[in-house]
């Protein structure tokens, strides 16, 4: 690996482990929703566009926050059950960066979403999975697959 390809690939999870931290430390408070509850039935009156990004309102708001913070590396989001979260990457992400993207997204969603065991779940533009990452409070380790 040349050592431009690899100040690129550092240089890419530098940035996007800041931009998950400073955004997601000053944005807004996300709310923790009430985990006893059943999520609403889905009708068939229910358009996409309100299940797009999230389940819950708090997954709603994270969702979108992935998507617009990422500058173009995250074309779609969605967090299912606050625990959940599926990306689709953009074809600008190489192969060499998206463990690093993965590791930076379980960041962001563990401080939005703490004290639970979390899945990111890394699909490629085609929409084929490609990486999941899950995340143990217990041990306080990612562990990708």
């Amino acid at each position: 690996m040349s050592l431009l390809q690899q100040s690129r690939k550092i240089i890419t999870a530098v940035v996007l482990i800041l931009v998950l931290t400073i955004t997601s430390a000053c944005g807004s408070n996300v709310a923790q929703v009430d985990r006893t509850t059943n999520p609403p039935a889905v009708g068939r009156d229910v358009a996409y566009a309100q299940l797009e990004r999230g389940n819950t309102a708090s997954g709603q708001t994270f969702g979108n926050w992935v998507v617009q913070t990422s500058r173009g590396l995250v074309q779609d989001a969605y967090v299912r059950d606050n625990n959940k979260l599926g990306v689709v990457i953009s074809r600008q992400v190489r192969p060499n960066e998206v463990r690093p993207l993965a590791k930076s997204l379980v960041e962001g969603f563990r401080k939005n979403f703490p004290n639970q065991d979390l899945t990111v779940l890394v699909y490629a533009p085609d929409k084929q999975l490609i990486l999941t990452a899950r995340y143990d409070t217990q041990t306080n380790q990612v562990q990708y697959s």
